[in-house]
Parts: C-alpha cells; structure tokens; sequence
C-alpha cells in the first residue's frame, strides 16, 4: 500500500511581484572576429543576460543601455502601485473541490483584503492540471514591514478541509524628502517655498507639484514664466538626492483678511500633492500632511502704507498715506511723530506731530506724512514713533517706515506706486521657518 505524506497538499501556489524591467549599460565589448571562439562566447552572455535575440550582435548595444528583468523583489516605494501575480495550480490527477484564494497585505497598523475578485466570492472546481490566477494591485499607503499573506482552502477527495498558506515579507521605503520654508511678507500674502529630494536610488521625473489650497486661502504659483513657461532648464527630472524648489504666493480669502481673529485662528494654507515617474513610467503620487503658515501675531497696531511712489526728484515733497489698525482689545488714541533730520547725514528733511482721533478694536485710520529728500539713491524714512497717549508707557516706533529712490532729474517714465507696499507691526520682524512635512497617501 502507498503510504501518502499527510502534510502534502494537492494544489501548488505561486505568488511573483509584477513589476518592469530596470536600464542597465554593457559593459565594454571585445571586438574580434565573428568565428573566434571570444567572440561566441561574448555574444552568448549578452543574449543570457539581456535577453538578446541571436541576429542581434554585441556591438549595436554597447552603446547605451538594455533592459535587464527584475532578479528580486526590488524596491517599492510610498505612494507607487504594489502588483502581485497569484497561481494556484492543481498538481494531482483528481478534480480539487470547494477552491478558494484570499490575499491580505498586512502592515504595522492594518490588514487590507487584497482577494482575487474572480475567485473569492464563490468556491470554484480545479480539474486536474488546471490552474486558477489573477493579478493584485495596491497602492501602498504606509511605510515599514508589509506582509503578503495568501492562503488556498480546498478540500479533499475524502472531504477534509485543508489549508495552505504562504508570507512574503518586504519594505516599503519612503521616496521623497518634503521641506518647507514660510515667509510673512505681509498680513495678506505668505510666500511658501517646497523643496522636494529624490531620496530613492533611481532618477525620476516630477510631473505635478501643485498646492492645493484650503477654503480659506487662495493660492499663486511662481513656478513659471509670464508666457507659461517652466522657470526650470529641465523638467523636473531628479537623479538621486538631488533637489528642486517650488514656489508659491499664498492670500487669505478677503473676509478673512480683514479680521484679525480669523487670521489668528485660520493657519492651515493647505497641502502640496505630488506626481512623479520612475525612468520607465511608473506612477507615484503622495500628499503632504497640511501645511500651517507661521502664527500671525500682532499684539497691539498694524501700520500699512497705501501709496507711496518708488521713485522722486531731489527737492521735491514726497507724500504718503499711511493707514494704522487697532489690533488690540483697548481702544487707542495715537499721537504720530516723524522725528525731524537736519544733520549734514540727513537722508530727508521732514517731520510730523499730530494727534489721531480715537481708534476702537479693529478699527482703522488714514493720514499723510510728506517729506523732502536730501540725498541721491535709497532713502529710508524712518523712525515712525506712535504713542498711545491712553497709556503712556505704550509706545511703538517703526523703523523703517518706506523706502524712495531718488533721482538727481526728472523721472522719464510714470512712477509706479506701492499698493500696501509695506506693512508694520509692534514686533515687526520676518519670519522664516523651515521644517519637514509629512507625507502621505491621497
């Protein structure tokens, strides 16, 4: 009597990664006759290794690069498309009844059914040598140890359930660095720069990088020329570790641009979703975790100035509007100072002393300052000192209030003006901030 193996299984499963061959480059070809054996011998280990048909010789090769099959499980970046051909085949001469496949991709935080749509619903009859299969596809969403877990339920001729079951265990490795850089020009407009690494061991090409930007905020990208031209020499093409930088110009919505409160609370500008491809097509695509703008803060006023032009004769007046904004909960009532330069280092002649009317929470008011300059090239006017005459030890001086350009004649051209040219706070400072983001799976 033939003993059977009670632990062998009557089905066989096959799971293989679906993914495209990679670009090698030859290595240097020895040239000789085509009847010395060097030569059939190189010839041969061309054809083995790159899967070369026999007509095509060595030589027209060498010159660039072939396409070489994947040899292992390879590299498998966030945010790219994990494909996994799955076989199960009947090895016996019987028909195998009750047949069922179910794939799991297992990760540190979750397990994802990736089953075989034609084959999990309902069990299915495998005839001898006949073989059942599909492929998987997953958009990898985590990085860490992920686990392909398959496993083939059948039952035997004798009608005993019997189960296989196979792991395979790989990386999901991180694809991109994210930096991003926030600047406050000024109470409605932040600039946003993104840098963006290849982090991978392959060259890819970045084919979107767009901010989309939350319901508060509209969003401007600096990323191309007036005609719609790409400001890059390249397009966007990243070897390994190398970078690129993305611009944009972010502004709150108007309603909340003139309220304070909704600036301070309003932080989140949005996300940056990213689309690259490998060297042979392969998608990828991620988005940031939401990008916050540095904290608006403005303890107490905000000076704007309104108009102002870039460019004057020496000699002549120059006048500005300014605009101050109570941006504390106290009403204010401001006395406004230009201090006085009569020094032979002077930049302008000028000054002001004047009281405003009372100014509630939130509230805004509108006066001139003229000056005279004195001196050829960039004139800063400058100090600005307000004094809360509510409270007299409240005093805010602006150190630089505008900046002229003068010129010894008359300027040809129409000068242009500053439109909200310039803004000041009580603790007026940029602010640059630089961090990681984190990314994730759309």
């Amino acid at each position: 009597m033939e003993m059977v193996d009670p632990d062998a299984h009557l089905v066989a499963l096959k799971v293989m990664r679906l993914m495209r061959p990679t670009l090698v480059g030859l290595g240097p070809v020895v040239t000789c006759e085509p009847t010395d054996l060097v030569q059939r011998l190189s010839h041969a280990q061309e054809r083995l290794e790159a899967n070369v048909g026999d007509g095509m010789a060595g030589e027209t090769l060498a010159a660039g690069q072939v396409l070489l099959l994947p040899q292992s499980f390879g590299s498998i970046y966030l945010g790219e498309t994990f494909a996994s051909y799955i076989c199960v085949h009947n090895t016996t001469a019987n028909p195998v009844e009750c047949v069922t496949v179910k794939a799991d991709l297992q990760s540190n935080s979750s397990r994802i059914n990736l089953s075989m749509q034609e084959h999990a619903k309902s069990p299915v009859v495998l005839a001898p040598g006949g073989t059942i299969d599909d492929v998987i596809r997953y958009e990898v969403k985590e990085i860490g140890t992920h686990i392909l877990v398959c496993e083939v339920n059948y039952l035997t001729p004798a009608g005993y359930a019997q189960s296989l079951r196979k792991f395979f265990k790989f990386q999901v490795l991180k694809p991109l660095d994210v930096k991003t850089k926030f600047y406050n020009a000024e109470i409605d407009e932040i600039y946003l720069e993104a840098q963006i690494q290849n982090v991978t061991t392959s060259p890819f090409c970045l084919e979107k990088v767009e901010l989309d930007s939350s319901e508060d905020y509209s969003v401007t990208p600096l990323n191309t020329l007036p005609n719609g031209e790409s400001v890059f020499t390249v397009k966007h093409m990243l070897q390994p570790n190398n970078s690129c930088q993305f611009l944009y110009c972010i502004k709150p919505k108007a309603d909340i641009a003139k309220n304070i409160d909704s600036l301070r609370q309003f932080n989140n500008v949005g996300k940056l979703d990213i689309v690259w491809r490998s060297n042979l097509g392969e998608k990828g695509r991620l988005q940031t975790s939401q990008l916050q703008r540095l904290p608006f803060e403005c303890k107490t006023l905000r000076l704007e100035i309104l108009d102002a032009k870039n460019t004057v004769k020496i000699g002549t007046i120059f006048t500005f509007i300014c605009r101050v904004t109570n941006t504390s909960e106290q009403p204010m009532k401001l006395n406004v100072r230009l201090v006085a330069k009569f020094s032979p280092d002077s930049q302008f002649t000028g000054c002001a002393d004047f009281m405003l009317n009372q100014i509630q929470s939130g509230e805004s008011t509108e006066f001139p300052l003229s000056v005279c300059p004195s001196k050829l090239g960039l004139v800063k006017v400058s100090p600005l000192i307000l004094t809360n005459v509510l409270q007299t030890d409240q005093q805010f001086t602006i150190d630089n209030v505008v900046d002229v350009f003068v010129v010894n004649s008359d300027y040809n051209n129409d000068p242009t003006t500053h439109q909200n040219k310039l803004i000041r706070y009580e603790s007026a400072t940029s602010c640059l901030n630089q961090k990681q983001v984190q990314l994730q799976v759309v």
